[in-house]
């Protein structure tokens, strides 16, 4: 078996995550309160009672949902589950360097809240926006921006699949992309319910004040390699690990070009450790080949764990 964990990343939240977990593993239950004491700040009382509105807040959804990930991956690793590889969508490339231990779990945490907060502040809220393209290959959606953007930003943000990407920039030039997607023949083109514009050129600000502030933590070599968003190359060295997390801000997620390196690499099964399932479902739509298993709740988690521990 060829093993790669997959890190969920913002989207994924929901109220009460990770709450059965802490109920039923003490691992979870243990990091919980850890991470209530690195924040000091009661992390665990807005993933397991938060509201929507307060999960969406960029500052509490970042930490909230490495905290959920990370809770699961505490009780695989109990369980003895080692990865090959890991890769995390966007937020969730700090949930895989916890894993491959190139970050301890409350720098990541630290981390993420102050990043969400930069993100949050690059650009004023309205200014940009992000949506959702289906139906087009990357090379029509880049055209698509082109034409769209003016002397505005538009660009494509997450290549999450073949035919399924993300744009993000100014608003005006995101909603003339929609529009001229539709034209050029995408089966939808749809506007996402996001606080600011992610990974595009509007984020560098972002990007700049994040350099500085991972220029002063400790990072180690990686365990294992992590496939990194920027390149959708596995980063081995700890320089690299950083100035990747870095570089994404402001660039593309590449994730279907990560996990067909995976694939290619070796990687046979894949299991998303965190909320949500969208990373299982991305996978599935790459590759029907590859066994993919969720690990984002109690019963995920122990499914995973039946299935994969001998």
């Amino acid at each position: 078996m060829s093993l790669a964990f997959l890190f969920p990343g913002q989207g994924s939240q929901h109220p009460g995550m990770g709450r059965d977990l802490a109920e039923a593993y003490r691992e979870s239950r243990e990091w919980f309160e850890e991470a209530d004491r690195a924040l000091d700040f009661p992390l665990s009382g807005l993933c397991f009672g938060g509201s929507e509105q307060q999960l969406a807040l960029t500052e509490n959804t970042q930490p909230a949902v490495l905290a959920a990930s990370v809770a699961a991956l505490r009780v695989l690793e109990a369980h003895r589950l080692r990865p090959a590889a890991a890769a995390g969508h966007s937020l969730g490339e700090y949930a895989a360097h916890v894993a491959a231990g190139t970050l301890s779990a409350a720098d990541a945490l630290r981390i993420v809240r102050q990043r969400g907060r930069f993100m949050q502040e690059a650009v004023a809220v309205g200014a940009g926006a992000m949506a959702a393209i289906v139906g087009l290959d990357p090379a029509s959606v880049s055209r698509v921006c082109r034409e769209a953007a003016g002397d505005q930003i538009v660009v494509p943000a997450n290549l999450n699949g073949p035919t399924q990407i993300v744009i993000a920039g100014h608003a005006a030039a995101v909603a003339r992309a929609v529009e001229l997607a539709l034209a050029a023949g995408a089966r939808g083109a749809v506007p996402l319910a996001v606080s600011a514009p992610f990974h595009c050129p509007l984020m560098r600000p972002a990007a700049e004040r994040l350099r500085g502030l991972l220029a002063d933590v400790e990072f180690r070599p990686p365990r294992f390699p992590v496939y990194t968003n920027v390149d959708a190359e596995p980063v081995r060295e700890a320089s690299a690990a950083r100035d990747a997390l870095v570089r994404q801000v402001d660039a593309p997620v590449r994730w279907h070009e990560s996990i067909h390196a995976m694939i290619a690499s070796g990687i046979r099964t894949f299991v998303e450790v965190g909320p949500g399932r969208v990373l299982a479902g991305l996978v599935r739509r790459i590759d029907r080949q590859v066994r993919v298993l969720g690990a984002g709740d109690r019963d995920g988690v122990a499914a995973t764990i039946a299935e994969l521990v001998p």
